[in-house]
């Protein structure tokens, strides 16, 4: 394996680096399970601090919350309890049900898009694939000023977040029917032409004249549209990790904020320290992410740095030996060697679903587990 070798000389603080985390979720029908389009509604009723928090999305039965940066996990714990209550409250008001799962399980019936002239032109450019299905994701911010150190680490993440993908699985059905995916929303994303795993960049200036060629090509609209699953943030000043379906327990939610934390953290000592980024072929990393979206945690991941397959919470392991020292740091090691023994015994969101579905037999019954999971805190 050829390795690439990049030293940054700046130095920001990163003894302890902040974080933050959007949150997208479906709005269902209570009866039939169908993705409601009352966004608008939910939207209007959200008061206070959520209100400021909440972000219109690309489908009338979805809506985005986003916690303030946060220094800790309580805090970012805290936060994404409120928000999640505050949403599932005004969702019930306008007769949904708040459910935090990667992917339409059931239907959507109205795919148009929110009248806002950004989303049209979405629309027109890429056609029937900006009308599938609602999906939810995951996105962890953490704090890296620095962009050109940002550009390294997301360079040094390629090898990692196909680990950190299957933990965050949640999304096994599609259209009332197990997909035999752990996330269907994975699957369903590949079909746009600016979202998959982080290219390789020499530079900073090497990325912004590949973005600027994209946009100049018709791939994407504008630097917003750079959705790959790991990027410097074109809004904050942090590394943007974006790889993961929405999490049905808040629990998980900060499990992976923390997990991506320490694990950008770890990261960015290395490329200070002159460590080498592996130089993957990028197929080989599309594979990793397409067997981390088909297996989720329960089967095998592929190793990007050794090569070949292993069981995943092997690999899970290997990622904790890495940033335990990043953990230990920022003070979370306990608490998440705990919700990692709890995800072991239990399961990810998509192996919770499928037993539930085995268990009872009924959809209904996965969609209730559901709705009941999102809101409990």
């Amino acid at each position: 394996m050829a390795y690439r070798r990049t030293v940054v000389d700046t130095a920001p603080d990163l003894s302890t680096l902040t974080l933050g985390v959007e949150e997208e979720y479906l709005l269902l029908d209570p009866d039939s399970g169908r993705n409601l389009p009352v966004a608008d509604q939910v939207l209007a009723a959200l008061r206070g601090p959520a209100r400021d928090q909440s972000r219109q999305e690309f489908r009338h039965s979805m809506v985005e919350m986003v916690t303030p940066v946060c220094a800790d996990l309580t805090e970012l714990r805290a936060h994404l309890v409120a928000l999640r209550r505050s949403a599932a409250e005004a969702a019930t008001a306008a007769g949904a049900r708040l459910v935090a799962v990667g992917a339409t399980p059931v239907a959507e019936p109205h795919r148009t898009v929110p009248d806002e002239p950004r989303y049209h032109a979405m629309s027109r450019r890429y056609g029937p694939v900006a009308h599938d299905p609602a999906v939810c994701g995951c996105h962890v911010h953490v704090g890296l000023p620095d962009r050109e150190l940002a550009v390294q680490v997301c360079n040094h993440l390629r090898v990692w977040l196909p680990v950190v993908q299957a933990i965050t699985t949640n999304s096994p059905l599609h259209d009332g029917y197990d997909t035999g995916h752990a996330s269907w929303r994975s699957m369903q994303l590949e079909r746009w032409p600016s979202i998959g795993p982080t290219p390789y960049f020499a530079s900073v200036a090497d990325y912004d004249r590949t973005v600027d060629e994209l946009i100049a090509a018709g791939i994407m609209l504008d630097a917003a549209m750079v959705y790959w699953y790991a990027r410097p943030s074109s809004m904050y000043p942090t590394v943007e990790v974006r790889v993961g379906d929405v999490c049905t327990e808040v629990d998980d939610a900060v499990l992976v904020a923390a997990l991506v934390r320490s694990l950008v953290a770890t990261l960015a000592d290395d490329v200070r320290a002159g460590v080498t980024a592996p130089d993957v072929r990028d197929c080989l990393v599309a594979a990793a992410h397409w067997r981390a979206a088909h297996d989720g945690l329960d089967g095998e991941l592929i190793d990007l740095r050794a090569g070949g397959t292993r069981p995943a919470w092997a690999l899970v392991d290997e990622l904790m030996a890495v940033i335990a020292p990043a953990l230990l740091r920022h003070g979370d090691l306990g608490y998440v060697l705990a919700q990692l023994a709890r995800l072991r015994r239990d399961g990810t969101g998509a192996m919770r679903q499928r037993q539930v579905l085995d268990r009872a037999g009924d959809l209904r019954a996965v969609l209730d587990d559901l709705i009941t999971r999102t809101a409990a805190n």
